[in-house]
């Protein structure tokens, strides 16, 4: 096997080897959807999950829910919109506000949906199985970074040294 130069870096590398990580469960979710036959993207499920517990959601209150930028939730509602799973209700109060729930289609999929994302929560169960402390470990980094970003902390590490 070559030499990992990001692995070599040690935390130099973290941001990349981090991204490359996301980047290969990203792609290969969505190669098990497309050889299911399957018109979801990988980060639907979320989507999906929260409406469970909600039946109507605004933009917004997705954006919040998830800590996701605004603008990059508008792009997945729309393409969900377009392959049929969310539909819209103008705000009787606000016309302005677009009230978003499942959509017929995604109620009828939902079952068979439910049983590939069983499967997916397995395989990354499998996959952290010699490292149970890693979701606690993530959950600590975003805390960490929540409280001070990445620009504040290494600002105060340049003029402080």
């Amino acid at each position: 096997m070559e030499n990992d130069f990001l692995m070599e870096i040690g935390v130099s590398g973290l941001t990349s080897r981090l991204k490359r990580l996301s980047d290969s469960l990203l792609y290969s979710t969505r190669d098990f959807y497309n050889s299911e036959g399957l018109e979801i993207e990988p980060n639907w499920h979320m989507i999906f999950l929260l409406f469970q517990k909600n039946d109507t959601l605004t933009i917004t209150e997705i954006s919040e829910a998830l800590q996701l930028s605004h603008p990059g939730i508008v792009k997945l509602i729309n393409k969900m919109k377009k392959k049929g799973y969310i539909t819209s209700i103008t705000d009787a109060e606000d016309s302005r506000k677009q009230q978003l729930q499942l959509s017929e289609k995604a109620l009828k999929e939902l079952p068979k949906l439910e049983a590939y994302w069983k499967a997916g929560i397995q395989t990354i169960d499998d996959l952290l199985e010699d490292n149970p402390q890693f979701m606690a470990l993530l959950e600590k980094l975003e805390q960490k970074v929540a409280e001070s970003n990445f620009k504040e902390r290494t600002l105060n590490n340049y003029y402080h040294d």
